[in-house]
């Protein structure tokens, strides 16, 4: 049983964790591997202090907290570009990550929930985000909640590989 709650400071380093283990087990076979071994919990806890003391921040971080904290995270805000074929506010979820040897207990879902009722609250209509177009699980577990595919495609280069990103969409 978790508990869903807003991030503090001091669930950085868990969080962290969660995502550095998170792509290592959901990336592997799709990322280059020389990327993912290069991952650190501490650059990340590195990043994520700056992300989350700056004073314009418009995105909210929601963490699934477990028996010995954070276990999952999900961060979201505004969109971060023009959604063709939207009227109304687009917000996006720009990262979700649950401890790998959690997938598949619900947390995933619980804070994709609290996400999407913290984004109505903010007065978001549709909820966007991207997902690697080889991340079939991501991908299945996305169409599950209700998102679809909307077309919308970019590239990311990790070590020289280029990967697919399609945007996939719903409405709150």
């Amino acid at each position: 049983m978790v508990q869903v709650r807003e991030m503090e400071e001091a669930d950085i380093e868990a969080v962290s964790a969660v995502r550095v283990r998170g792509w290592q087990a959901a990336y592997a076979g799709i990322v280059p591997r020389g990327h993912l071994d290069a991952m650190t919990v501490e650059d990340d806890a590195g990043r994520r202090r700056e992300w989350f003391r700056h004073p314009g921040r418009e995105s909210g971080d929601l963490v699934a907290v477990g028996e010995h904290g954070p276990v999952g995270w999900v961060c979201f805000g505004p969109s971060g570009g023009e959604v063709s074929g939207v009227t109304g506010r687009v917000g996006e979820v720009y990262a979700l990550y649950v401890a790998p040897e959690l997938i598949g207990t619900g947390i995933g879902r619980e804070l994709l929930g609290e996400a999407h009722t913290a984004m109505t609250g903010r007065g978001f209509e549709t909820s966007a985000l991207w997902v690697l177009q080889d991340n079939l699980r991501a991908r299945r577990f996305y169409e599950r909640a209700g998102y679809r595919a909307d077309g919308a495609a970019q590239d990311d280069v990790y070590d020289d590989v280029t990967l697919r990103e399609l945007r996939y969409r719903r409405e709150l």
